[in-house]
């Protein structure tokens, strides 16, 4: 697979990432409930595509352990602050992959990576200016973590390039099911209800996350984080074509900012050599994941 390819699959999972605010409005159940049984339809979808192995190897294991705090966590998040200061900080990871990426990876991120992190990150503060407020400050916390959790996921499943990052991807989303079995009382939706859940489970968990698994092999941990971010300019553009809840002038401002920087990153990442340290160019440490 090539760069650009990896960069169309990045854009896709995106795509089906930000449907999630309308297919959850779908859905009459509790938020926790919701989270479980989408990452349950998740496990039996990517069976359809991957046969895991039985033993699971200590860095799969963290990977999906990441991967199910960055669902329980960004859940809490919703709960005990506004959606605007869950989705800001959870989408603070590029950060936290920047540093995180050359601990692991050896990837060291170049001006230009910093210069993409600052306009990303300062696009998301324009796009929610008008919804920001201090909130509940356990639930900023929670969303804080929930941006950590989402970040140790990209980094553990770039260190599995050379295997099968689908694997902590299966793991992440069974831990996720668990967590969200206790939740799951009262009726069982019916009608458009099952119908939002299927979908979040198949096409907004699943398939994103089989294109993601596959894209991440053949780009940098960074880039694999800041190219998704378009998921937040999308998902209020969904919910204004079919509710009418339209956005303020500051979310297109910031929504511009950020496709602006995931253009550019498309257009001028080939030309970024990763410099791992201690190394040559264009060979990153981490190439096999510890067992």
């Amino acid at each position: 697979m090539s760069r650009k390819r990896a960069i169309v699959y990045l854009l896709a999972a995106a795509l089906f990432w930000s449907l999630g605010g309308l297919l959850i409005k779908l859905v009459s159940w509790n938020p926790v409930a919701i989270a479980g049984a989408r990452s349950a339809i998740a496990c039996g979808f990517l069976l359809c595509f991957f046969r895991p192995r039985l033993r699971f190897t200590r860095l799969e294991v963290l990977g999906g352990l990441a991967y199910a705090a960055t669902v329980v966590l960004f859940v809490l998040a919703n709960k005990l602050t506004t959606a605007a200061n869950a989705i800001l900080l959870q989408y603070g990871a590029p950060v936290y992959v920047a540093l995180l990426s050359q601990w692991f990876l050896g990837e060291v991120p170049s001006r230009f990576d910093w210069i993409s992190v600052v306009l990303v990150v300062g696009g998301m503060v324009l796009f929610f200016l008008d919804q920001l407020s201090l909130g509940n400050m356990l639930g900023n916390f929670v969303a804080i973590g929930s941006g950590i959790a989402f970040a140790f996921l990209i980094v553990t499943l770039r260190m599995q390039k050379d295997a099968e990052p689908l694997q902590s991807v299966f793991v992440g989303n069974l831990f996720a099911a668990l967590a969200g079995l206790p939740f799951c009382f009262g009726p069982f939706p019916g009608g458009w209800s099952l119908t939002g859940l299927v979908l979040l489970g198949t096409v907004q968990i699943g398939l994103s996350y089989l294109l993601y698994a596959q894209a991440i092999r053949k780009v940098k941990a960074l880039e694999a984080s800041l190219i998704p971010m378009i998921e937040p300019v999308l998902n209020p553009l969904w919910v204004f074509l079919a509710f009418g809840e339209s956005p303020g002038r500051f979310a297109l401002l910031g929504g511009g900012v950020i496709l602006l920087a995931v253009f550019l990153r498309y257009l001028l990442g080939d030309s970024q050599t990763v410099i791992p340290r201690g190394g040559q160019p264009g060979s990153p440490r981490g190439d096999s994941s510890p067992r």
